[in-house]
């Protein structure tokens, strides 16, 4: 298929030194015969087996030279020309040598050509790209903030684009990922029949449709003026069908006994009434119903607590209360107060309560107005800390703590920057809480303490990326999964690339994988967030000379789970993608005979690269990065995950060269690196 380069060095060197050595023989064969015919001595003898050892001595000397001054530089320049077309910015430190010399100029000049040539293409996509960029960049943010789970498939049902949200609420769900199909995520029987009966004016459809061990309210539309995509958002109804049977429920359960006891409170009130009117004398009859009244007043008080505890935590439970880390808080209300000056300092240990923080806002900003009274200067402490049930959100300042008759008033005020202007007795309300001021130990200090609900959370709020991988628009430009795979353009190939690391090298004799990481590929695009790492638990030692490999102890995978288990994880994440890695062969064997089976297509960075320079020396991971100028973060080789995302990055390297030398498809490619297989036992990296 493809036209054969250089030789092997080795094949050079073995056929130079076996030329030479014959010629040598042969001319010391011939020195011999002609001694013992034509009988000479002294220095003609001399001459004779000079004369006959030349031949050899020449060709010895002439493939030295031309190993030194030619073969040598054309692997050189082999290496450059491999690193420009991989990566044009890496910078070729060392010019041709020996006869080669005097391209150095030349190459020089093709190098600067295609590097002004790129930069120019780079600007001119630059220029014309600087609209899409802005809205790229409006859409992740909009993304991030979004907080209703949404999806977009292509008509060939691939995810394109999902949120963060939609990433929380199918969160260890190996089935949501860029290119992944539809039917992965959601069970596809519920959903085809719809699917294909949507109208393309955009009108949605709702459904009900179990997904693992809950039933998904999910709306469905055809986005107008597509390609046939669908957008897919979803909820979780079985959530609201808890809490609808839950506390939702009890409380209306309540109302019924709560008729009752207001009915039997009644009726003896009226009797007691009306036995007065009569004057009618009945102390037992009295008693009974004193008694009724008074057994049934008991019942309503505990009725109306009981309802009253409901309603607080249907409170807790509303729409409107979220989760707020306290420091976020203060921050924001510290910009909304005066965003030119730090008003708030927070003090203490952040912690998470439940919230409408928009009417928090606007009810500390209106308590900031009336603290002018009361403090000896303008700036504030806040601090949140954990109660039983509670946590106290506190406004600190230097001074004296309000009264409770001007808290009493400042309760009836209007917040006129909310909708329908609530009271702050009804922002209160809505939280369950009340608010009280108190005067700290150190008689310096007053404090407004305001008591909101736990929310059961303790990590700090995760930094978001600010760019997200959650989009590819280039999928609905892939072929059609129903096409032939053997056909399929090699940038078109989902990738999961993975590594393993064991505890030796020796598989076939009892070594076992300790390590699995992997890394996906889309549409020729590393999803650095799309990944799977996993420890195992090998149930044996690990060997101190792998250790001091990897760094990874017994104690780092005693906790892990069985081999089985981690491969059947790794399976359903693997889902219809090719399969690729750096010597293959030790990787395979090492997650084969298992019960798990990976039927896919196997690619072998270490075959394609041994194919592409069959002339060069080293294929290892290491030379090929420094090859190749490939900038990596330092400490990622020799763990599984950081060696896959290496073997990752190597592929995108390596993918226009194989392009240009006509390898496109799969079955090309498979071919491809057939040409290099040797039959030595797999061995690390």
């Amino acid at each position: 298929m493809i036209p054969k380069g250089l030789p092997k060095r080795q094949r050079l060197i073995g056929a130079w030194l076996l030329l030479s050595g014959v010629s040598l023989l042969g001319g010391a064969l011939f020195a011999a015969w002609l001694e013992s015919q034509l009988a000479i001595a002294g220095g003609y003898r001399a001459l004779l087996w000079l004369g006959c050892f030349s031949g050899g001595v020449t060709l010895f000397c002439m493939g030295l030279l031309f190993e030194r001054m030619l073969f040598t530089p054309l692997r050189q320049l082999q290496a450059q020309l491999a690193r420009l077309v991989a990566n044009p910015e890496a910078e070729n430190t060392l010019p041709p040598q020996g006869w080669l010399k005097g391209l150095g100029p030349d190459l020089r000049r093709v190098e600067e050509s295609w590097r002004t040539d790129r930069c120019r293409l780079h600007k001119a996509h630059a220029d014309g790209a600087r609209s899409a960029t802005r809205i790229r960049r409006e859409l992740e943010a909009l993304l991030q903030v979004l907080e209703v789970p949404l999806l977009l498939y292509d008509k060939h049902r691939r995810l394109m684009l999902f949120n963060q949200a939609a990433e929380q609420f199918f969160s260890g769900t190996p089935s949501l990922g860029l290119g992944k199909r539809l039917d992965a995520l959601f069970p596809l029987a519920s959903l085809q029949q719809p699917l294909s009966q949507l109208p393309a004016d955009g009108t949605h459809r709702e459904l009900l449709i179990p997904c693992d061990n809950r039933w998904l309210k999910v709306i469905i539309r055809r986005v107008p003026e597509s390609h046939d995509e669908t957008l897919i958002t979803c909820s979780d109804a079985t959530a609201a069908w808890s809490n609808e049977r839950g506390v939702r429920a009890e409380l209306a359960q309540m109302l019924t006994p709560l008729r009752q006891h207001t009915a039997s409170l009644v009726t003896a009130t009226d009797a007691l009434g009306k036995l007065r009117q009569h004057d009618y004398e009945s102390g037992s009859l009295g008693h009974r119903l004193e008694q009724v009244a008074h057994e049934e007043s008991i019942a309503l008080s505990e009725a109306v607590a009981r309802i009253g505890e409901l309603i607080e935590t249907v409170q807790q439970q509303g729409e409107r209360l979220t989760s707020i880390w306290s420091n976020d808080f203060w921050h924001t209300l510290d910009d909304h107060l005066d965003p030119a000056h730090r008003l708030i300092t927070p003090i203490g240990m952040p912690v998470w309560f439940k919230g409408d923080a928009p009417a928090l806002m606007a009810l500390f900003s209106s308590l900031v107005q009336q603290l002018s009274h009361y403090m000896a200067g303008s700036f504030f402490e806040g601090e949140a800390s954990l109660g039983h049930k509670h946590v106290y959100l506190d406004l600190i300042w230097k001074g004296k703590p309000i009264p409770e008759r001007e808290l009493a008033v400042w309760r009836h005020q209007s917040l006129t920057t909310l909708p329908l202007s609530p009271s702050v007795a009804d922002v209160l309300r809505q939280h369950a809480s009340d608010v009280w001021s108190i005067q700290d130990a150190d008689d310096q200090h007053a404090r407004l303490r305001l008591p909101l609900p736990f929310a059961e959370q303790f990590d700090a709020p995760r930094t978001v990326a600010p760019r997200p991988e959650f989009h590819d628009f280039g999928i609905a430009d892939l072929p059609s999964p129903d096409t032939a795979l053997a056909n399929c353009p090699l940038r078109s190939l989902e990738l999961v690339i993975f590594d393993t690391e064991t505890t030796g090298l020796e598989l076939r004799k009892g070594d076992s994988v300790i390590s699995i990481g992997a890394c996906r590929i889309v549409n020729a695009r590393l999803l650095a967030s799309d990944v799977f790492d996993q420890y195992v638990n090998p149930h044996k030692p690990i060997s101190p000379a792998s250790t001091a490999i990897h760094g990874i102890t017994d104690n780092d995978v005693v906790d892990a789970p069985a081999l089985k288990a981690v491969l059947e994880s790794f399976r359903e994440y693997v889902g219809d993608a090719i399969l690729l890695a750096h010597n293959a062969a030790f990787d395979m064997l090492a997650i084969s005979q298992k019960g798990i089976t990976f039927d896919m297509p196997i690619l072998d960075t270490l075959l394609i690269s041994r194919a592409l320079d069959e002339a060069l020396d080293g294929h290892d991971l290491d030379s090929l990065v420094e090859r190749y100028s490939l900038n990596l973060p330092s400490g990622m080789r020799h763990t599984a995950l950081g060696d896959a995302r290496v073997t990752a990055e190597l592929w995108l390297a390596l993918l226009p060269r194989l392009e240009a030398r006509g390898v496109n498809t799969l079955e090309q490619l498979l071919s491809f690196q057939a040409n290099a297989f040797d039959r030595e036992d797999a061995s690390a990296s």
